[in-house]
């Protein structure tokens, strides 16, 4: 029985197996191929993110549990080895007294000594995060001289055969306790999303060890007076509340809630009103105007890696995956105590988790659909069909008349205008892409001009230079129109008229003049001047063509052209009207008198050459 790629993909078949049957398969099975190497990755991804929420639930139930510290600590350690696919990680603790960080617990480690390793702060990568409460990474740490080397320190390293190091802190109300890293034993860089994923684990260990310290408090406490006990029972349940806030945020995340679900679980957690903002700060979730100072509450927040109070009851958190700010968390009218602005921060690294599974998706679904523009303008696939089902599959509609929109930026991101374009075609159910160093659009309509001018509004109004062509019908047509859409954009530019938007209509005989138009288009300039009195000659045996000449050459007068034609001047009066009922009342306009006149001419000289 022959395989197909679906039996490789149901399978879980190897990278290997897709390019054997590609070659059974030959050429014509290469979009296929492609399409199921993507599904494959796709999947690959989402088993991933399964497995990195589920380690997250499991940690979230540990904490909530409370059972022994060691056990917790070591089951993060462990959890957080497996996800980032690591070789070793390890959890240290600082001994402020002693100026130290020690190790607490390893997972991995080959050797007694590196178990035993006691680093002064500041030395080495380890000592740099538990010193500064900052994450560092290296690709290669023996050849790194960012960090202070001691001989002692690269001796253990070495016996682990340790080369990359991502280490981020442990920080309990404010103060750095000690750090997690994670190692591996060749040379490699470490991503933001690896970078997220350990600092994540890191709050869940900084969240053990708090409720160990918390715990131990009121143990002492309950001895010791009653007032002790109130302290207890207080400290109690804001840990709950945080372990329960935690979980319900964790659900959020394994359950797709994005930035709304957090936002609500946020207000009713902390008793405010919380508003979430993506990295432009466009509002994403809740209402409010942004309050005065954010940009410079942001900095800080980002710079630190904790809420920042902006004004009494009023906090910021950032959403960060690494360095890179993705989003901010905003909540207003509640006066919040270290547990509940610690709750705001766990919120803000799961916004920033939903943000960069949103933004992954995103440019995942943006390739696919790009590539399916480009293979459309391109006519690189002659198949239609095949081009129906790939544009089915990714919500764009080909069988309706369609129109294209190219782009011409000055000075501006291709890349974020691209996503500009994106998110237009996608509320039009139409493609968008970069191709050529232009950013095209396809989308269902019959407006092309009403498409340009909301590209052009939505990048950059007097930067953006647009051409426009269509409706083309169906796939086949698209690349034509893409081709007229281009030359128009091309005419503007060569003009000296960027910043508009255009029709081949709305060029006239000037693309023609300037050579940027193709061979047919000689035909296509005619038939859109004069198609309409052309028609209407041909369907009822009238003479409105050769008035409209005849009324030229005598310089716009009746009787002159009457004479000619052998008609009364009245009779030429209403064959006139006709032509402006037919063509439009400006057509008399300079610009439109010229192209009207070059028509003519065009027209009479293929007639001639027919003859």
């Amino acid at each position: 029985m022959d395989r197909t790629f679906l039996d490789l993909l149901y399978a879980d078949a190897p990278r290997e197996a897709y390019d054997d049957l590609l070659a059974q398969l030959g050429a014509d099975a290469a979009d296929q191929h492609a399409l199921a190497l993507q599904v494959r990755e796709r999947l690959a991804r989402h088993r991933g993110r399964e497995a990195e929420m589920s380690a997250l639930y499991d940690t979230a139930n540990d904490l909530t549990a409370i059972r022994d510290l060691d056990t917790i600590l070591a089951a993060i350690v462990r959890r957080a080895r497996q996800l980032l696919h690591a070789d070793m990680t390890y959890l240290s603790l600082n001994d402020e007294a002693d100026g130290a960080s020690y190790m607490k617990v390893t997972d991995g480690a080959l050797t007694p000594e590196f178990r035993r390793l006691r680093l002064p702060l500041g030395t080495g990568l380890l000592g740099l995060v538990a010193q500064s409460g900052e994450p560092y990474f290296t690709e290669d740490y023996q050849a790194d001289s960012r960090f202070v080397h001691r001989d002692f320190i690269d001796s253990a390293v070495a016996g682990e055969k340790i080369r990359a190091i991502l280490g981020v802190p442990l920080v309990v109300e404010g103060r750095v306790i000690g750090a997690l890293l994670a190692v591996h034993r060749t040379v490699r860089p470490f991503p933001p999303g690896e970078v997220t994923l350990l600092t994540s684990f890191a709050a869940h260990a900084a969240v053990a060890l708090e409720n160990a310290r918390l715990f131990d408090q009121a143990r002492e406490a309950v001895v010791s007076a009653d007032l002790a006990n109130e302290l207890l029972r207080a400290r109690s349940e804001s840990v709950e509340r945080a372990a329960q806030s935690h979980d319900r945020l964790t659900d959020v995340l394994l359950d797709g809630g994005g930035a709304t679900g957090i936002a609500d679980v946020l207000a009713e957690v902390l008793g405010g009103r919380v508003s979430v903002y993506d990295e432009g700060l466009r509002p994403l979730a809740g209402a409010g105007d942004q309050p005065a100072g954010l940009a410079t509450a942001i900095e800080q927040a980002r710079r630190t890696g904790r809420s920042v109070e902006v004004t009494p009851g009023t906090y910021v958190a950032v959403a960060a995956a690494g360095d890179e700010p993705l989003g901010t968390l905003v909540v207003r009218g509640a006066p919040l105590e270290q547990a509940e602005r610690r709750t705001l921060e766990r919120g803000a690294i799961v916004t920033a988790l939903v943000l960069l599974f949103a933004r992954t998706e995103a440019e995942a679904e943006e390739r696919v659909r790009g590539e399916l523009l480009t293979d459309l303008v391109a006519a690189r696939d002659a198949d239609l069909d095949r081009l129906r089902e790939r544009a089915r599959r990714q919500g764009a509609a080909l069988d309706r008349p369609s129109v294209v929109a190219v782009a011409h930026l000055d000075g501006l991101d291709l890349h974020r205008a691209a996503r500009t374009a994106g998110q237009l075609a996608g509320e039009r159910h139409g493609l968008a892409a970069v191709h050529d160093g232009h950013v095209v659009v396809l989308a269902p309509g019959e407006d092309a001009r009403e498409l340009g001018e909301v590209l052009r509004a939505r990048t950059s109004d007097a930067l953006t230079t647009v051409g426009v062509a269509g409706p083309a019908s169906g796939p086949g047509a698209v690349a034509a129109t893409y081709r007229e859409a281009r030359r128009c954009v091309d005419t503007l530019r060569t003009l000296g008229r960027s910043g508009e938007v255009s029709d081949p209509a709305g060029l006239g005989v000037t693309r023609l003049l300037l050579g940027t138009s193709g061979p047919d288009d000689l035909a296509d300039f005619v038939d859109r001047v004069l198609g309409p009195l052309l028609r209407w000659d041909a369907e009822r045996g009238g003479s409105l063509v050769a008035t409209l000449e005849a009324w030229f050459a005598a310089g716009g007068s009746l009787r002159g052209t009457g004479e000619v034609l052998h008609v009364h001047a009245n009779t030429v009066g209403q064959r006139l009207e006709r032509v402006g009922r037919l063509l439009g009342e400006d057509w008399r306009q300079p610009n439109r008198a010229l192209d009207l006149q070059m028509a003519l001419r065009v027209h009479r000289m293929r007639g001639q050459e027919r003859s």
